[in-house]
């Protein structure tokens, strides 16, 4: 009797062993956004886990293990126990030709880092907000350990919503009495005499050249709101001053436009600066102030990739919706027309000529860009309520920044479009 027993326990510890736990993603799903946190804690542990490309709005395999059930249920995210047949059924399924999904191996948890000024709070910024949501650990980083060759400790760099053009944000001309204000450039003027720079748009341009680098050598970036842009317009200007005196001492360059190079740049062409310094907008790239819009009609549309034939564009579009409500920011959307026509467009409003979410190579790394700031407050102002994520857990919006932050967990040869 002891004996069979036994047998009947190790057969249930074999079966359990062998067992997986299957996270949907799709309508089902009551908390997406932890979903991602509880993928990539598996990753930490060690295990390597497949996310299922078009099945059930970009599903999660996970080895099972009672610590894995356990944390779903404290966080609040529907999941199932699924035996081998049913993994076995699930993989053959998807695997037929005609149907457009596949499994990709997640294999390693990326290292990830913020670029953002100390002074932040994880709230002014909707990545932070999603990371710290979704219980992703990162690390804060900004402009002097950039210089001091920090970047080769990550997989993963988010630009928070920054100007790398060195005009302060352009909030000179209505935040330049604020305290804050004052603050940040104090302290950027600081970092700018420590590295042996006179300018902070010289500091800036040193920064972006690192990033640059960093991304060439096959680092993943990714960049929202004015961090996109100003990026761009920083690696066309690097040799040339676009900041007028009361951003750097001296006047810009009265032939800037013409001097802009935008051959060094990534997603951008033929793009016009603005000069007016109080006017709250750094070139023709970004649509805010032309945009006719409506916020009630303020959507767009994510592409359809093929998960056997582009498993990189499929993956950061993984949702369980494809009409994601828009959403502002200082730098809400791309002009379709200043946009290089290598670049990987996945999401935009066709009708409106504007484009809210692309990708692409550089070297041997990647880049992605994701016009507004906050996907879950349409127009987000200086000194607003803090987000609430709890409110949010479904958003469609937030799971394309977290779509990005497991992507360098895919295996290497699958990062190609």
């Amino acid at each position: 009797m002891r004996i069979y027993l036994f047998l009947v326990c190790v057969f249930i510890g074999l079966a359990v062993k062998a067992n997986h736990i299957l996270i949907p993603m799709d309508a089902s799903q009551s908390n997406h956004l932890k979903a991602y946190g509880i993928a990539y804690n598996a990753l930490k542990k060690g295990y390597e886990i497949q996310w299922l490309l078009n099945y059930r709005g970009g599903s999660f395999i996970l080895p099972f293990d009672s610590a894995g059930r356990t944390e779903c249920l404290l966080k609040g995210v529907g999941f199932d126990v699924i035996p081998p047949a049913r993994l076995n059924a699930i993989l053959a399924e998807i695997s037929a030709p005609e149907v457009n999904a596949d499994a990709m191996k997640l294999e390693k948890a990326p290292k990830i880092a913020v670029y953002s000024p100390k002074e932040k709070k994880p709230w002014d910024d909707a990545v932070t907000l999603a990371l710290t949501y979704a219980e992703i650990p990162y690390d804060v980083v900004y402009d002097s350990e950039i210089l001091d060759g920090r970047l080769k400790d990550y997989d993963w760099l988010h630009l928070h919503h920054e100007d790398f053009t060195g005009q302060m944000g352009k909030f000179y001309s209505n935040y330049r009495h604020m305290d804050w204000y004052k603050t940040s450039l104090t302290a950027n003027t600081a970092t700018a005499q420590k590295y042996g720079y006179d300018k902070i748009s010289e500091l800036k341009k040193a920064v972006v050249r690192t990033i640059r680098d960093y991304v060439l050598n096959g680092g993943f970036m990714f960049a929202m709101c004015s961090a996109t842009d100003t990026f761009d317009i920083a690696l066309a200007a690097m040799d040339v001053d676009i900041c007028n005196t009361m951003f750097d001492g001296d006047p810009m360059d009265p032939t800037a436009q013409s001097k802009l190079d935008y051959s060094k740049t990534f997603a951008f062409k033929d793009f016009k600066l603005e000069l007016n310094p109080n006017i709250y907008e750094y070139s023709d790239i970004d649509v805010t102030d032309q945009r006719k819009v409506r916020e009630v009609e303020d959507y767009f549309l994510l592409f359809e990739f093929s998960a056997k034939w582009d498993p990189v564009p499929t993956m950061l579009c993984q949702n369980h919706e494809n009409l994601v409500k828009g959403f502002m920011g200082q730098t809400t959307a791309f002009n379709r027309k200043l946009i290089k026509s290598e670049v990987l467009i996945m999401g935009e409003n066709k009708t409106a000529g504007e484009v809210r979410y692309m990708h692409g190579n550089e070297g041997k790394g990647t880049w992605t860009f994701y016009g507004g700031h906050d996907p879950a407050d349409y127009q987000h102002f200086v000194g607003d309520p803090v987000t609430e994520l709890d409110l949010h857990k479904q958003s469609i919006g937030y799971r394309l920044i977290l779509n990005n932050v497991l992507f360098p967990a895919a295996k290497k040869k699958q990062h190609k479009t």
